[in-house]
């Protein structure tokens, strides 16, 4: 069996369960629930994007986050309507102002910048390890921050740039979020993968045995700022309007909290901390507000959500580093587990 239909085998389960449960949502939720299960997609999307590089390689990245600025934007200025623009950047850079492409050649050129973005970046940061790469991305996170501010002329600023056609809806959310699960799961196991994984467990071991570490992290991060351009993208043609603290330093450490809960080393533990964190999210969100619970009254305590986001990345760092899955995929955790109860039957350890 091919790696290809192999992987797409493994696929299957996290397919069943994220198509059955945004089934649920359409089925049995309200249009807020819906909402909600779409923003949980498109962070889905970006931190398998974050898996990618940063599961594999063991390099903290702080900048993936830009790569879905700078496709959200591309998307919102290329595909909103010339009379809306005419409006809200009059004599934009480049005429662009006046232009307007379709659905798909504005995703694709959204794209392809996002794509030079990474490689011209990563054939920089593909040289860095420990801390000077997690630095080096963190300074990509600014730098892009600061484009979107400054360049009111193109981005509007600090402002938000709305009137964005809306097209997606959940469904796309859901088919997407499957096929970046396959992708991240092909990489995993293809053999740029294994090298990539080598050089995170012992980096001169992996440069030893002939392993080219620069090729394969510029790889990984390319096709990681492939999948977080792909999320931004997402978002913005789903939301309809776009700002720049949208992809800035709370959604960053959003997505590094499900990474990290879940663990960085599989796929699936990547989709396990996306779900316990969203739920997680959207209960300490609720509970900002003073709910009535049992017929208390709490109290409005805002920030509770920064609170619960510190406290999930400080407690799996402390007692669970390697995250809820390992290494582990959700597809192993059954054969592994029947495996190790027969042979406490046969009265092996």
């Amino acid at each position: 069996m091919s790696l290809i239909t192999q992987t797409a085998a493994r696929t299957i389960l996290p397919a069943i369960v994220l198509a059955g449960a945004a089934a649920l949502v359409m089925l049995l939720g309200q249009p807020f629930h819906e909402r909600v299960a779409y923003v949980f997609f498109t962070n889905l999307i970006i931190v398998l994007g974050l898996q990618v590089f940063m599961g594999n390689s063991n390099v903290a990245n702080l900048g993936h986050i830009a790569f879905a600025g700078i496709a959200g934007y591309a998307v919102a200025i290329l595909y909103t309507p010339v009379a809306l623009k005419a409006a809200l950047i009059p004599g934009a850079p480049f005429g662009l102002d006046n232009v307007a492409l379709g659905l798909v050649p504005a995703i694709l050129v959204a794209l392809a910048i996002t794509l030079l973005v990474a490689l011209l970046s990563g054939l920089a940061l593909s040289r860095l390890t420990g801390v000077a790469a997690t630095i080096g991305t963190m300074a990509l996170l600014v730098i892009v921050h600061v484009v979107l501010v400054n360049w009111v002329e193109l981005t509007r600023g600090p402002r938000a740039f709305y009137g964005v056609p809306v097209i997606f809806t959940l469904p796309w959310a859901v088919g997407a979020a499957v096929i970046a699960v396959y992708i991240a799961k092909l990489f995993r196991e293809s053999q740029d993968g294994i090298q990539l994984r080598a050089t995170g467990d012992n980096l001169l071991a992996a440069k030893a045995m002939g392993v080219d570490v620069e090729r394969v992290r510029l790889k990984a991060w390319i096709l990681g700022a492939f999948l977080c351009g792909t999320g931004g993208i997402l978002f913005t043609l789903f939301n309809g309007t776009i700002a720049p603290n949208s992809f800035y330093f709370s959604q960053t450490f959003l997505t590094i909290a499900m990474l990290i809960l879940g663990g960085m080393r599989s796929v699936s533990g990547a989709i396990t901390g996306s779900i316990v964190v969203a739920v997680g999210f959207e209960v300490f969100r609720s509970l900002e507000n003073g709910p009535v619970i049992l017929g208390i009254d709490l109290p409005e305590a805002f920030g509770l959500t920064g609170f619960f986001l510190g406290a999930v990345i400080v407690l799996s760092l402390t007692f669970r580093p390697m995250g809820l899955m390992g290494n582990d995929e959700w597809e192993d955790v059954w054969p592994a587990l029947r495996a190790r109860l027969a042979g406490r039957r046969e009265g092996r350890p």
